[in-house]
């Protein structure tokens, strides 16, 4: 078997959960031949966790401006992007250009204008785009796109969907590049493309108009001071202040977010430790949403990131009864532990209500690894051989898109208080 190439670009705290599989489990099916970022530090870290975690060869390393040297010298199969959500479209275009195909982390990209050019960019060349939405293969989630399928609640006619990040992965957004909207596009763009993507999934439809509110009311300096609160930092390591905090993250604790980050920063001058009651934060942290399908289904949506649990309640209403399933996650900090407890299930039921009959509870087999089981199998499908799929799980380009035009939506609804219509934002090509 030939093996597939493949070069990375943004050795950030996403990339591991890629080259980390290719290294470990994947040797017979795919080869990783070079990493691309901003920062020489971080490469070189990620370099010696290839070898002295995984026992895998260090690769070539090309600084950013370097790119199109890499692809010409290595000659890659795809590119791997996990680099800062709005420069996405940058390494997606490019690698297309250039004849690869791309594996993207999610979300695709951060606005219209970006994603119009992707899509572009696909009909140009004809080259493939991967997104990893890892949340459709938990086997939790599959079962409700299996129990939909079947027509035991019918037509869906409406979705009401909670999702809560607690007070240490919630808070992990407003400490970082994320808190930035240019470079995240938000939380409903960057954590809700997950949460857009499963519900085109479930219902087999996809948005057509959106209205959202959304503010930042926890959060933030002005909110830390309305609560009473009179010791503010900068950043966390090395801070007195800081010290007592329970929202600090603490580079200096932590020796892998110390080699990736606290070591890297005088190349970049990338904070990671930021206070999340700082000044600078343009993010919410209370969104809620309401979506209009093609299909004429409707979507209540809410997202806060500042709860003192993490998971979801989710309930699919149908003109034949309800489903209901509620799902708690493992707490974590992005790149600061374990790659199996991102997303890991510790708790949860599916419930299904006929209209006229008894309601009965589906048990679900215990999917393992992170975000519920879903990461191997995703990974699988990526880098070894993939395994027929009646779900058709597999995400591409067109899903990446329609995933985050909910959230591109709702963001443009939040900022000029009307609803708007998705097929407005972006056109998409005749396949």
């Amino acid at each position: 078997m030939t093996k597939k190439r493949y070069v990375l670009v943004g050795t950030g705290g996403r990339a591991e959960f890629f080259y980390g599989a290719i290294a470990k489990d994947f040797k017979e099916t795919s080869e990783l031949v070079a990493f691309c970022d901003l920062n020489l530090t971080r490469m070189e870290y990620a370099n010696k966790m290839l070898v002295t975690k995984y026992d895998y060869e260090p690769v070539r390393t090309y600084a950013a401006d370097r790119f199109d040297e890499m692809i010409e010298v290595e000659k890659p199969d795809a590119v791997i992007v996990t680099s800062v959500d709005r420069t996405h479209h940058t390494y997606i275009i490019r690698a297309l250009e250039l004849g690869c195909d791309v594996i993207t982390e999610k979300p695709m990209t951060v606005d219209e204008k970006k994603c119009q050019e992707i899509l572009d960019a696909v009909e140009r060349t004809g080259r493939n785009v991967r997104v990893t939405f890892n949340y459709r293969y938990a086997p939790h989630h599959t079962k409700a796109r299996e129990l939909i399928d079947s027509g035991v609640i019918g037509k869906v006619t409406s979705v009401h969907f909670e999702w809560l990040l607690n007070t240490q992965h919630g808070a992990d957004y407003f400490r970082r590049w994320h808190r930035n909207k240019n470079n995240s596009g938000g939380l409903l763009v960057h954590k809700s493309t997950h949460h857009f993507d499963l519900v085109n999934f479930w219902i087999g439809s996809e948005p057509e108009s959106v209205f959202a509110y959304g503010d930042l009311l926890f959060y933030g300096r002005e909110n830390a001071e309305g609560r009473g609160e009179t010791k503010f930092y900068e950043r966390a390591t090395g801070n007195a202040n800081a010290k007592e905090d329970p929202f600090a993250l603490h580079l200096d604790s932590n020796d892998h977010l110390k080699a990736m980050y606290l070591d890297a920063e005088h190349e970049d001058g990338y904070r990671r430790d930021q206070s999340v009651f700082g000044d600078g934060i343009n993010i919410e942290d209370t969104m809620g949403v309401l979506v209009k399908y093609k299909n004429n289904a409707i979507l209540t949506y809410s997202l806060n990131a500042y709860m003192p649990w993490e998971g979801y309640r989710i309930a699919f209403n149908g003109t034949k009864g309800r489903i209901e399933m509620s799902i708690i996650e493992q707490s974590y900090v992005n790149s600061g532990g374990d790659k199996a407890l991102e997303g890991a299930v510790i708790g949860k039921t599916l419930n299904v209500f006929p209209m006229f009959g008894t309601p009965y509870t589906v048990e679900v087999e215990e999917g393992k690894g992170g975000h519920g089981g879903g990461d191997p199998v995703l990974l699988n499908d990526l880098f070894g051989v993939p395994k027929e799929d009646r779900f058709r799980r597999a995400a591409n380009h067109v899903d990446g898109a329609r995933s985050i035009l909910t959230g591109i939506a709702a963001n443009r609804s939040i900022q000029t208080g009307q609803a708007v219509q998705v097929d407005t934002l972006v056109k998409f090509h005749q396949s």
